[in-house]
């Protein structure tokens, strides 16, 4: 046997004693997130986002030794009493079993592959956003990431704590240990379910108790999916302040109704005005995460809690998969960080100012209708109207999408003056020392100012100013 050979019967060995068997080739493959085992027969992964069918196949025998090699070492039992496991193996992998009489068709096998390399925040969002969520942390924001099932949410949390800062104590509590943060003080809990044995379980609930008496300076609750959500709302609410926690939610705002469902579910007597106001003042911001369907997640919404925990809706965006839309109303608990980054691109009340009130009465702005066939068709029935606002500062700006040409042409008519019923497709539209002439239409209505416009006057006044823009309304 050649050099070549030998590697492969022992590496074969070693996957057999010590690892996962068959499956040890799959779990080094950087391309593989998933692996499916559906009983007896052929194993399935997900690669790339994509369920692909392997040339490996599993007999009830060879799956029963790997699980029982998975989960000895973890001082866990999977047999017909402990049907559903959960486990994880040497690299963090998350390991997922169901036995018969549970699994019908033979034991299943889910393996949650995570990457080797912790992924940075801007393979989840463009650099706006990824410099808001970066803030968040700075600014000792209580953080919540919601998403669903393999949507990337341990992964953004496990990029987002990329930037605690040094030196500071972060405990964190996880059902299965999946969170590796960097950093030289982190604590790592897992729970521990009951065994026919005798030891008693250790819950969420248990750990983010011992974790409020370990000193942290912040926490981090791997996934809340039952009433440890109390519990940590609870540990928010008590100072530890820049603490971050995942759940399984449709969308920002689902999120915290999740979270209450999931508090109320504690074997505490309390009314949901009570929660809600809990839930108001632990949470500062919900980050969403999506998966497309070529299997790229990204950061969807990044939402800020409203401190009225009676209001309709309770959140407001700050940005979406693209650009930063809102300045966070919420203060930073860090005097030393950076002021927030600004919106990507102002909202349209700033880019269209309202007019002060000395402007208001000297040149109140005027809707109108542009009405007219385009040059090459001089003379041609109108089929397309578009109504503008003459603004003081931006001149003409559409107010309206191109709407019923009756309505429209009769608010043109009555700002011109005219009678016979139809505009001639050379004549000019003038308000206000301003005119629109017939043609293209513009990309951006010209700015405009006090200093180069006489906004208040007249067509034909000396002091006016006749600017023409041109339109088309084909």
């Amino acid at each position: 046997m050649d050099a070549d050979d030998v590697a492969g019967v022992v590496g074969r060995v070693r996957a057999r004693i010590g690892g996962v068997g068959p499956l040890e080739p799959l779990l080094a493959n950087p391309d593989v997130s998933d692996v499916l085992v559906n009983g007896p027969g052929p194993v399935w992964v997900e690669r790339h986002g994509r369920l692909e069918r392997t040339g490996i196949d599993l007999d009830r025998r060879a799956i029963e030794l790997m699980v029982e090699r998975v989960v000895a070492p973890l001082g866990l039992r999977a047999d017909r009493t402990s049907p559903i496991v959960d486990a994880r193996l040497p690299d963090g992998s998350r390991v997922h079993v169901v036995l018969p009489p549970v699994a019908v068709d033979g034991p299943l096998v889910t393996i949650r592959r995570f990457a080797a390399v912790t992924l940075p925040i801007a393979a989840f969002a463009p650099p706006p956003v990824t410099e808001l969520l970066q803030w968040t942390v700075e600014a000792r924001l209580n953080v919540v990431v919601s998403g669903a099932t393999g949507a990337g949410k341990t992964t953004l949390l496990n990029a987002v704590c990329g930037h605690l800062p040094l030196g500071e104590r972060v405990v964190t509590i996880e059902d299965v240990a999946e969170l590796r943060l960097p950093g030289d003080h982190v604590v790592r809990l897992e729970t521990r379910p009951a065994t026919p044995d005798g030891p008693a379980a250790v819950t969420m609930r248990d750990l983010v108790r011992a974790a409020l008496r370990m000193r942290p300076d912040r926490i981090v609750v791997g996934e809340a999916r039952g009433p440890e959500a109390l519990d940590m709302i609870q540990a928010l609410n008590t100072g530890h302040d820049g603490s971050l926690a995942s759940c399984h939610a449709n969308g920002a705002e689902h999120a915290l109704r999740r979270i209450e469902t999931m508090a109320l579910a504690a074997a505490v007597d309390l009314p949901l005005p009570a929660v809600r106001e809990q839930v108001a003042g632990a949470i500062d911001v919900v980050v969403h995460v999506e998966r497309g369907r070529g299997g790229r997640r990204r950061v969807a919404a990044v939402a800020e809690v409203l401190d009225d925990p009676a209001a309709r809706t309770r959140t407001r965006l700050l940005a979406d998969d693209r650009r930063v839309v809102a300045k966070p109303h919420r203060p930073s608990r860090n005097p030393d960080s950076a002021p927030p980054p600004p919106p990507t691109r102002p909202p349209v009340a700033a880019r269209l100012p309202r007019p002060t009130p000395a402007e208001d009465e000297t040149a109140r702005p005027t809707e109108m209708a542009l009405a007219a066939p385009s040059q090459e068709r001089p003379g041609a029935d109108l089929t397309t109207v578009t109504p503008v606002m003459r603004h003081p500062v931006y001149g003409l700006v559409p107010t309206t999408p191109p709407g019923d040409r009756r309505a429209a042409l009769r608010t043109a008519l009555d700002t011109q003056g005219a009678r016979d019923g139809r505009v001639p497709p050379d004549a000019p539209i003038h308000t206000r020392g301003m005119s629109a002439e017939r043609g293209v239409s513009p990309v951006e209505p010209a700015r405009r100012s006090a200093s180069d416009q006489d906004v208040g006057a007249e067509p034909g006044d000396a002091g006016g100013s006749s600017t023409e823009l041109r339109w088309d309304v084909s």
